[in-house]
């Protein structure tokens, strides 16, 4: 057994066992796996495709850092196990810096960008069809351009490595190409794999990548592009840096690319909000995130049946004991009114005393708050969360283990995406979810906000694609007032994507793109105290932390142990 070979087992066998998606993600294990014998067996060729796909989401996975994700990261919600120095803490401290953060979206990225490239090498000797090779080269290159796209939001430019396979030996390019360059390729490379895949899957296929994918990332890529932050307002006006990390040139014209894109797939006719039946206001919004197989997913992360998610955001009782983030009160008023007013509207309805009653009905499918209904093993019922502080008797104050400072910091826990008949330590139920990585929802808001920019005056189109989100939300009425201004429209627009996208991983790019990061998250950020008396229940507002904000954190820094290997890898502004 020669390096080589050893070399192939390390790239190999851990991807084959990480994979854990049901059908095409089957695994297949072996332990004597080289390149020649991985390529020289179909099902091996597959599964090595299936390690590339295993990594898909791991950005936006709820507890990358620990206890916490993004949502910990951003204005959304403060991180659980504060007693470790992680990457959350960082950056709501200010405290970024390239020595400390994590790695995982430099490395994690490159190292499936080099498997794809490992891949395409091969493929031309795969012992399959030309058929399949050819679909099974559209996944390869859209994967890659995934990679390539996680890398570009987090750090702005990156090296781009084309087709090269390089050894350990190697020189490897470290000089960063423009923004526009990886814009450029990131598209090219969309289209390319769009061109060879169907819109869809049916059976064992269902989860591969299809031109909906495609098109998908392509939609966030160029909306991401035209933003404030990327679109001639970059971190820095001259020097070699000003190209790589922003287009160094502002163009109205980069909003109508973003708004095609996106139309691109609501032409398609191919995929539709998810609405689920009429049992409750907003019920498809619930049921979407439940169903393994819908209407509005374009790119998922596939799991095996699962209860991740009510193990990481339910209450401590309720079978939780390694946490993830909880909502702050700002996350929870964004949330609006069933009749679709903000809870700051003097028409909206909203009382204080009573704080939840009548809220747009995605409030109570996001945050479990005092006295939600969760999902317990005892019984396998539903029962209420008690996190308020029971002040009944006044010389006996008591609080559960539930309860705001103790279970939560912030008086709220996340619900999103959490199923209703689910307990976290209970053995026998479980969920078919997947992980949402690309939606309809986000293409449809992807698209008012990008022709909202670009004409300047929203017009019909902008108003269908919004009121589209806020109907299946269940809001009564769901219209938005007539005769509205690009800037009332963009702000309604930014609350919907707060409130229908919120824990999916987006609110920590939007803010850095609309470049508002710096007023978001430089700010003190508050919780509820519900205190239970004799008479009522009142909801008193309770500090949680001061973020705190520096320009530098509107692009990661990329880690110092890799801009330590080149002069020529130049590290992001501010680090």
């Amino acid at each position: 057994m020669n390096k080589r070979f050893f070399i192939y087992v390390a790239i190999a066998i851990p991807i084959f066992l990480a994979c854990n998606k049901q059908g095409f993600l089957d695994q297949t294990q072996s332990s004597e796996l080289n390149e020649q014998v991985v390529f020289s067996d179909s099902a091996y060729t597959i599964n090595f495709l299936s390690g590339i796909y295993s990594e898909i989401g791991f950005a936006t996975w709820p507890k990358r850092f620990g206890g916490g994700g993004l949502d910990a990261s951003t204005d959304e919600a403060e991180g659980a196990g504060l007693g470790s120095v992680n990457t959350f803490i960082q950056f709501a401290t200010g405290t970024v810096n390239s020595n400390m953060i994590t790695k995982d979206a430099w490395t994690t990225s490159y190292t499936n960008i080099r498997r794809a490239n490992i891949m395409l090498k091969n493929l031309p000797n795969a012992k399959f069809g030309d058929n399949i090779k050819v679909r099974t080269k559209a996944e390869t290159r859209f994967l890659r351009a995934y990679y390539y796209f996680m890398l570009l939001e987090h750090y702005g430019g990156i090296p781009l490595l084309g087709d090269s396979v390089y050894q350990a030996g190697s020189v490897i390019p470290s000089t960063r190409n423009t923004y526009a360059e990886c814009i450029d390729y990131i598209v090219q490379e969309c289209d390319a794999a769009a061109d060879d895949l169907p819109w869809s899957h049916n059976g064992e296929n269902y989860g591969r990548i299809n031109k909906a994918a495609c098109y998908g990332l392509k939609s966030r890529l160029l909306l991401y592009a035209a933003s404030p932050l990327f679109n001639g307002q970059g971190l820095v006006s001259e020097g070699p840096l000003q190209a790589v990390v922003a287009y160094p040139d502002q163009d109205k014209s980069r909003w109508e690319r973003a708004e095609k894109a996106a139309e691109q797939v609501m032409e398609s006719g191919m995929y539709a909000l998810h609405q689920g039946d009429n049992s409750e206001a907003g019920y498809g919004f619930y049921q979407v995130f439940q169903l393994r197989k819908n209407s509005e997913y374009l790119l998922a992360r596939m799991q095996n049946t699962n209860r991740d998610l009510e193990g990481i955001w339910n209450p401590p009782t309720f079978g939780v004991s390694n946490p993830g983030a909880y909502p702050y009160l700002e996350t929870a008023n964004a949330f609006g009114m069933k009749n679709g007013l903000s809870i700051d509207d003097p028409n909206s309805g909203y009382d204080p005393k009573q704080p939840y009653k009548d809220r747009d009905p995605r409030f109570g499918n996001t945050i479990t708050r005092d006295q939600s209904l969760v999902f317990h093993r005892d019984g396998l019922a539903k029962r209420p969360v008690n996190i308020y502080i029971d002040k009944t008797n006044p010389n006996h104050v008591v609080s559960g283990q539930d309860a705001v400072y103790k279970g939560t910091p912030t008086g709220y826990y996340t619900y999103k995406m959490i199923n209703r008949d689910v307990a976290a330590d209970w053995f026998n139920t479980v969920t078919p979810r997947c992980m949402p990585i690309i939606r309809y929802a986000e293409i449809l808001l992807n698209y008012a906000e990008a022709r909202n920019e670009y004409l300047g005056i929203p017009d019909e189109k902008v108003y269908q694609a919004v009121e589209d989100i806020r109907k299946r939300a269940g809001l009564s009425p769901y219209t938005l007032t007539p005769g509205l201004s690009q800037q009332e429209m963009r702000k309604i627009i930014w609350n919907e994507r707060q409130k229908e996208l919120a824990f999916e991983g987006h609110r920590f790019f939007d803010v850095r793109r609309w470049k508002i990061a710096e007023n978001m998250e430089n700010r003190q950020l508050h919780g509820t105290e519900p205190v239970r008396t004799a008479g009522d229940t009142q909801y008193m507002t309770i500090n949680v932390r001061k973020r705190v904000f520096d320009k530098r954190m509107y692009l990661w820094p990329i880690p110092q142990s890799e801009v330590a290997k080149s002069i020529d890898l130049l590290q992001n502004p501010g680090y």
